[in-house]
């Protein structure tokens, strides 16, 4: 075969060949635009998707209160039991983690291949895609009220009051928390459309994201003294969800220091002991980054999803 020949074959295959082109569809202003709009259908799949997730459940939403709560009860037991850690009502200080990282991790385990398991729709309907992952996590919100509601039980039967004076710090800490879920959903779901192994590896890394975090045991207590005496304490906070669990522990759990319940009776730190407004200036700062975080995360959906159809 001639040189030209080759040439010619060579060509004519790349011609034929496929070319994947990923291009925005809209700018920013326009997307927040459509997704308000679109904000019925958005209510819709949020119920829908909780409908799908206990259809044909005996105890159907209750499981959403039960599992957190069994979840707990293993916890606790190997921690103040098994181990005896020392904490006092360790399961508050627990759950008050527990319930921040359970709406995070049930968003985006969730919403990381929902574009991919909803193929059709995506194909034959117009609408914002972006919706499907938000869906995700408002029904992860759902989730997180009533796990809310389910810590509140524990506080009534310990006779233990949160910390009214931080209590108005709830809604910006929640805030940030939602933006950040939503940001990482909404990327994600993008993300596992071209890279399907992606569901896979999120699942890995959420578990080492969740050791990464104060749930099971002490910021103050177990990590700070350890950074701080190398100068690295602001090394942990990078992990955007830390700021956000030490606030909830520090409404519900309240105690800053506690004295141990196993020998030798120590005083432990648990939290960082300061006031309302340094709490305020964590929050609102990680709450500024998080906005900007979550526009970020829409630019990027809005760049890969020009071969969405192609690619599913």
């Amino acid at each position: 075969m001639s040189d030209a020949t080759s040439a010619r074959i060579t060509r004519k295959s790349l011609d034929d060949a496929p070319v994947r082109v990923v291009s925005a569809r809209a700018n920013l202003r326009t997307r927040l635009r459509n997704l308000w709009s679109r904000r019925e259908l958005l209510t819709s799949l949020i119920f829908s998707d909780i409908r799908i997730k206990y259809k044909n459940s005996a105890l159907g939403i209750f499981w959403s209160m039960l599992s957190p709560a069994l979840t707990l009860g293993i916890y606790d037991l190997i921690f103040s039991v098994i181990i005896k850690n020392g904490y006092p009502n360790f399961a508050l200080y627990l759950f008050s983690g527990l319930i921040v990282w359970n709406m995070f991790m049930t968003a985006v385990n969730m919403a990381t291949g929902v574009i991919v398991d909803r193929a059709g729709l995506v194909k034959k309907v117009s609408f914002p895609r972006e919706i499907l992952a938000l869906a995700n996590v408002g029904a992860s919100v759902i989730y997180f009220v009533i796990q809310l509601g389910v810590l509140c039980i524990f506080l009534l039967a310990l006779g233990h009051a949160p910390a009214w004076g931080f209590l108005w710090l709830l809604p910006i800490s929640f805030l940030a928390l939602y933006l950040l879920t939503a940001s990482v959903a909404i990327v994600m779901s993008a993300v596992t459309v071209y890279l399907r192994d992606m569901k896979h590896l999120m699942e890995v890394l959420l578990q080492l994201w969740f050791w990464l975090s104060p749930v099971v045991y002490s910021y103050q207590h177990t990590i700070s003294a350890r950074l701080h005496d190398h100068g690295l304490t602001w090394v942990y906070f990078l992990n955007p969800i830390t700021p956000i669990m030490m606030t909830f522990q520090r409404i519900f759990y309240v105690k800053t220091t506690v004295l141990s319940t196993v020998p030798p009776h120590l005083v432990l730190h648990i939290l960082p002991d300061w006031s309302a407004s340094s709490y305020l200036s964590m929050n609102l700062t990680l709450l500024g980054i998080m906005v900007l975080l979550f526009l970020s995360s829409l630019m990027i959906f809005g760049r890969l999803e020009g071969n969405f159809e192609s690619e599913l």
